[in-house]
């Protein structure tokens, strides 16, 4: 279970840093766009804001990743069920004010990180 549950955390710190890419790097770009639904127009008046929650999702993934590199296993745990938690939060609130499909994309990895970690802290 312990496996498993880095495999889980690893893949959502991963997600995260996509997010993070395409938020503040490519959220203009036509590909983009077509995974986040928008237009070009909206894309250019909402690139300050993209960018800022794409930091955010970069404080998400380092969060996940330092908890995979601490050599500290009671504190490891404790981070990583922290950051965890955290992507969980912001999941239901995406789905409840933005778009639902963040609930699947976002929570359900975390929610699954979440209880192997449980189940092997």
């Amino acid at each position: 279970m312990r496996m498993l549950s880095l495999i889980l955390v690893g893949i959502v710190a991963f997600e995260h840093l996509y997010f993070m890419y395409l938020e503040m790097f490519v959220w203009t770009a036509r590909r983009t766009r077509h995974i986040f639904g928008t237009t070009e127009v909206f894309a250019e008046a909402s690139k300050s804001l993209a960018a800022n929650q794409g930091l955010y999702n970069g404080f998400l993934a380092a969060g996940l990743a330092w908890s995979l590199l601490q050599p500290d296993a009671a504190f490891a745990l404790q981070v990583k069920i922290f950051f965890l938690a955290c992507v969980i939060v912001a999941a239901i609130y995406g789905a409840l004010s933005v778009k639902r499909s963040i609930l699947f994309v976002q929570g359900i990895p975390a929610m699954l990180a979440l209880t192997a970690t449980l189940l092997a802290g």
